[in-house]
C-alpha cells in the first residue's frame, strides 16, 4: 500500500460542486489501495476576500491578526471536503496545522516550516481515515498562528509528504502538468512528461506559476517525488524528478516574468563598494533585487542597472532618490514596463550556441534586449513588455519546443 499526499488548490475546491469532484477522486485513490492525506487551499478568492476585509478595518493591519484571519479559508475547505467524504461513507477527518503539529518560525505572512509531527497523522491513517490537512498555515514557538505566504499550501503538502515518507506528493491544480511555456499565451506549448528538479526550480523562480518555488526547493532537497496533475481531467501529469532527462534537447522550456522594472544609475564613480552602496538602502527597505549589471565607462565611471518588481518600483524610487547626490550619480533612468524571458534546460550544459541562437532570433524580430543574465541551465533576457508574446513565440519556434525531443544516443 502506497502513501500518497494530494494537494488541491483554490480553483480545485472553488465551489461545492468541485469539492464533491475532489472527494470522488480521493475515494478512487483509496480504492486503488493507497493511504491518502489531502492538503487543501482556501476556496478560490477566499483569502483575497479575507485580506480585503482586514484592510477595510485597518490600512496596515496587525500582521499577527492578519495571519489569524487569512488562515480561516483553509479551515473551511478542509471541513467541507471531510463532510463530502463522510457522506459517501468513507472515513475522513479534517485537521488544522496545530492539530497535526506543523511548526514554523515566527515570521508572520512568510513563515517557514521547521518541523511536521507525524503522530496524529499516523494514528488517523491507521484507523483507515483520509486525513484532510488545512494548508498554508502553522504554529510558531509562541503558539501563534502563522501563514506561509502565497502558494504556501504546496509547501505544506511537500513537508507533510516528507515527514510521512510518502511515495508521491501529487499537486492537483487547474492545469494538467508543466508545459514548455504558458499555453494560454503560446497555443503550441507542449506538456512535458517529466522535468528535472533543477529545471523546475528555475522555471518556478522565473515566472512559471504552476508550483511555488519553496515547495520545489523542499521537494528537491528532501527527495520527495513530486507530480503535477489536473483536478479536472484524467492523465499522468508531469513528474518532477532528480534524474536529468536523456533527451537530446538544449532547451526544455521558456519562463516569463511580467513584472520587471529597470532602474539605472547613470555615471556613478567606479569603485569596488559602489554596488553595495546603491543596493543597501533597498535591502534595508526589504525590497528584492533581481537582475544586476554594471557597465564600466571612461573617466572611472560606470552605469549601474538592476531590476525590481513592478509593484515595488515606486517604493524603490522613493527609497533611492535621497541617495542620488551622495552616490554621485549624474541621473537615474527608469523603465517600469519590462518583462523577463528565460530559456531553461539542463541540456545547455552539453549544447553550445544556445545564447547566440536566441539573441539572433530576437534580433531578426526587431526585439531589443535590455539586460542579460545567465547560469549553467538558464539564459534570461529583459525586453519591452509590448514584445512579450512575440518574443515567447519566436523563442518557442526557434528551439522547436512544440516537438517531442529525440532520445539521445
Amino acid at each position: 500500500m502506497a502513501r500518497i499526499v494530494q494537494k488541491y488548490g483554490g480553483t480545485s475546491v472553488g465551489s461545492i460542486e468541485r469539492i464533491e469532484a475532489v472527494a470522488e477522486r480521493v475515494i478512487r485513490t483509496c480504492q486503488a489501495g493507497h493511504a491518502v492525506v489531502v492538503v487543501v487551499s482556501a476556496m478560490a478568492g477566499e483569502t483575497n476576500r479575507l485580506i480585503g476585509l482586514a484592510h477595510e478595518v485597518d490600512a496596515q493591519p496587525n500582521r499577527r491578526e492578519l495571519d489569524v484571519l487569512a488562515s480561516a479559508g483553509e479551515q473551511i475547505s478542509s471541513a467541507l471536503l471531510a463532510m463530502a467524504l463522510i457522506r459517501r461513507g468513507h472515513p475522513a477527518i479534517s485537521l488544522l496545522a496545530d492539530q497535526v503539529g506543523i511548526a514554523t518560525n515566527n515570521r508572520f505572512g512568510r513563515a517557514r516550516i521547521t518541523h511536521v509531527a507525524t503522530e496524529r497523522l499516523e494514528e488517523e491513517l491507521e484507523q483507515g481515515r483520509v486525513v484532510i490537512v488545512a494548508g498554508y498555515q502553522g504554529r510558531d514557538p509562541d503558539n501563534n498562528i502563522t501563514t506561509l505566504g502565497r502558494g504556501g499550501t504546496d509547501t505544506t503538502a511537500v513537508a507533510v509528504a516528507e515527514a510521512l515518507g510518502a511515495d508521491e506528493c501529487q499537486i492537483f491544480t487547474d492545469v494538467d502538468g508543466v508545459y514548455t511555456t504558458d499555453p494560454r499565451v503560446i497555443s503550441e506549448a507542449r506538456k512535458l512528461d517529466q522535468i528535472a528538479f533543477d529545471e523546475m526550480l528555475e522555471m518556478a523562480s522565473l515566472g512559471a506559476k504552476v508550483l511555488q518555488i519553496r515547495a520545489v526547493e523542499m521537494a528537491y532537497t528532501r527527495q520527495v517525488p513530486l507530480r503535477v496533475l489536473s483536478s479536472f481531467d484524467e492523465g499522468t501529469g508531469t513528474l518532477i524528478t532528480n534524474k536529468e532527462s536523456a533527451m537530446n534537447q538544449a532547451v526544455t522550456g521558456i519562463a516569463c516574468q511580467k513584472d520587471e522594472a529597470l532602474i539605472t544609475f547613470v555615471g556613478v564613480p567606479f569603485s569596488p563598494m559602489m554596488a553595495a552602496k546603491i543596493l543597501q538602502p533597498l535591502g534595508d527597505a526589504d525590497i528584492e533585487i533581481d537582475m544586476v549589471i554594471q557597465n564600466p565607462m571612461a573617466n572611472a565611471q560606470m552605469d549601474f542597472s538592476f531590476t525590481v518588481q513592478q509593484n515595488e518600483f515606486t517604493r524603490a524610487m522613493d527609497v533611492l532618490t535621497p541617495h542620488i547626490e551622495s552616490i554621485g550619480a549624474q541621473s537615474i533612468e527608469t523603465n517600469p514596463n519590462l518583462v523577463k524571458l528565460s530559456l531553461v534546460g539542463v541540456g545547455m550544459k552539453s549544447h553550445s550556441g544556445v545564447a547566440a541562437k536566441a539573441f539572433e532570433a530576437l534580433g531578426h524580430a526587431n526585439i531589443a534586449i535590455r539586460l542579460i543574465a545567465t547560469s549553467e541551465i538558464k539564459i534570461s533576457m529583459l525586453i519591452e513588455e509590448k514584445y512579450m508574446t512575440l518574443g515567447m513565440q519566436v523563442l518557442h519556434d526557434t528551439f522547436e519546443l512544440e516537438k517531442a525531443p529525440k532520445i539521445a544516443d
